[in-house]
């Protein structure tokens, strides 16, 4: 039996609708870079992509061969955590390119940034802070 050492990484897997506007969104919002990718019709339909030690992998729902897109937005009820040093400096970034973004606040002693993918996929960008717990970005701009 091999150890769990033999485990080097867990990796999301997003099924997604529309692979060109999900690249757009992470490659060209978000600023992930794609790592490798599948192009069986001349199209990309599955990519990983990867920012620093965050990877995600997208495939696109197959169109073709009977296959059905689900009823609700695919990635309903899904969240990613990503930790980073600095969840404000990713807040200005994403918000510069016209990214939407929640109003950052501090929970369980982080900042946390909130955005949703256009599949409905929820991305959490969070740092650690000693900022008192529940202040919103904008209270905190104020006394700065």
């Amino acid at each position: 039996m091999q150890s769990s050492a033999n485990i080097r990484q867990v990796v999301p897997f997003f099924e997604i609708t529309d692979m060109a506007a999900s690249l757009r969104y992470y490659v060209e919002g978000l600023g992930f870079e794609m790592t490798h990718h599948w192009i069986p019709r001349d199209t990309i339909e599955w990519c990983a992509l990867k920012r620093g030690g965050a990877s995600l992998m997208l495939q696109e729902y197959r169109r073709d061969g009977g296959g059905q897109l689900p009823p609700s937005k695919p990635g309903v009820g899904v969240s990613l955590c990503f930790i980073c040093e600095d969840a404000l400096a990713l807040y200005d970034e994403f918000t510069a390119k016209g990214i939407a973004v929640e109003e950052p606040f501090v929970g369980n002693n982080m900042w946390v940034i909130t955005l949703h993918d256009p599949d409905g996929y929820i991305l959490n960008f969070e740092s650690d802070t000693d900022v008192p717990e529940e202040t919103r970005y904008s209270e905190w701009k104020q006394q700065q």
